[in-house]
């Protein structure tokens, strides 16, 4: 029946993360719930069809799939003791174990993600393990996204799964004792969630929206078990961000710079939470890099129009945030907002001197971005040449669009 089909791929698409989620905390154990969770999809084929829809389809796939995964074990051709015991285990009704921790948030995703940001994982595997079993991204789209060969980052997934094992790491949300040590890792993976979903890597898309909003439930939920000014702070910058979505493409889906940007579109309510969150992180004088981009953004949002915006302000804020984190990457915005305060040339210095170490020299943003300040120098050669290297490198097609359009722009 076509209908119950749709409605499967629906529960699927909206609900799997979810109810994989819970399996990892019924099973305890991530490829036991990933078998799990898709022996349960292929019963609710076979089944609904002919008993129809359950009225709480969620419920019954966690159910079914915790049972299919005690067959799995007691069918096991090398049946064990162990095995025994644990499918015993698994039978008997369900408990959590660590509600003296986890009655402070009752949520099976963030017990996950904070599994998959453990710090006994390398941190290229937390980000790999999170897009995979928190967001469901395929092996494929990862690494796409972080530029990387399918089976390196199938690798890093296999030894993040067995790390978690060998090392017994507990599914679980850390007491309120450990979160402070624990949270920065997790904060930075839900920040890596956003931005592919706000601006995807690859793909005929330029959003992703599934996922940003899942990062900002995450981040709300994060506010309510820490709210300190690093997590206020990026739930602020996710926030306003977040706010500009609709008036970043064109009704034709092409892309509209945000100094081109019809700010009538933003979301005011996004902002104005966003804004207050950005003010209660920076009266507590103990913020980080998140509040000081959160800070930004709020001037962004604050401005009526491109030409109000505080660029003094900004270049300042860029100049705080370079000396807490001093990557490439935020050298990168460093200059292009120096740029817009003092002119086209000083951005361009900027930039050169980033590529001349070495540095994100296969960066396509880095390229687009010394592409425009060149056309705004009037330097057209030079702006034709790193368009041609930005093209040569982007992987999202209406990024892609948008390049060729600016390069057949120059004279």
């Amino acid at each position: 029946m076509p209908e119950i089909s749709a409605v499967i791929d629906e529960v699927y698409r909206n609900e799997s993360r979810k109810i994989l989620a819970t399996l990892v905390r019924l099973l305890r154990d991530l490829d036991l719930a990933e078998d799990a969770l898709q022996d349960a999809f292929v019963a609710a084929s076979e089944q609904w069809p002919t008993d129809g829809i359950p009225q709480n389809p969620r419920a019954w796939l966690v159910s079914t799939g915790r049972f299919r995964a005690i067959d799995k074990l007691r069918r096991a051709e090398r049946f064990a003791g162990s095995l025994d015991d644990a499918a015993a285990t698994l039978e008997a009704p369900t408990r959590d174990h660590a509600a003296l921790i986890d009655d402070v948030v009752q949520d099976d995703e963030l017990r996950l993600i904070f599994t998959c940001c453990h710090p006994a994982l390398a941190p290229e595997s937390r980000v790999a393990l999170t897009l995979r079993e928190v967001c469901g991204l395929t092996t494929e789209e990862i690494a796409r996204a972080f530029l990387v060969p399918p089976a390196t980052l199938a690798q890093r997934i296999v030894r993040a799964k067995s790390k978690i094992r060998t090392a017994g790491i507990p599914y679980r949300v850390p007491s309120r004792h450990d979160l402070p040590y624990r949270i920065d890792a997790v904060l930075d993976v839900v920040y890596l969630v956003f931005n592919e979903g706000y601006s995807a890597s690859f793909g005929d898309t330029l959003t992703r929206s599934e996922l940003s909003d899942e990062a900002i439930r995450l981040g709300r939920v994060l506010v309510e078990l820490l709210p300190e000014p690093e997590v206020l702070g990026l739930l602020a910058l996710m926030l306003l961000v977040e706010s500009r979505r609709d008036s970043r493409t064109s009704p034709e889906g092409e892309i509209v710079l945000l100094e081109d940007q019809d700010r009538s579109k933003w979301n005011a309510t996004y902002i104005q939470e966003g804004t207050a969150l950005v003010e209660r992180a920076l009266a507590m004088r103990r913020f980080g890099p998140f509040c000081i981009q959160a800070a930004i953004a709020a001037l962004h949002s604050e401005a009526l129009h491109a030409d109000l915006t505080d660029w003094q302000q900004i270049a300042a804020l860029y100049e705080v945030l370079y000396q807490m984190n001093p990557t490439p990457i935020v050298e990168l915005n460093r200059a292009v907002a120096i740029a817009m305060r003092d002119g086209p040339q000083s951005g361009i210095e900027l930039i050169d001197a980033i590529v001349a170490r070495g540095e994100l020299t296969d960066y396509h943003p880095l390229h687009a971005a010394r592409a425009e300040l060149c056309r705004r120098a009037g330097i057209a050669r030079e702006a034709r040449a790193s368009y041609e290297r930005a093209l040569a490198l982007v992987q999202q097609t209406p990024e892609k669009r948008f390049l060729e359009k600016q390069l057949k722009t120059l004279i």
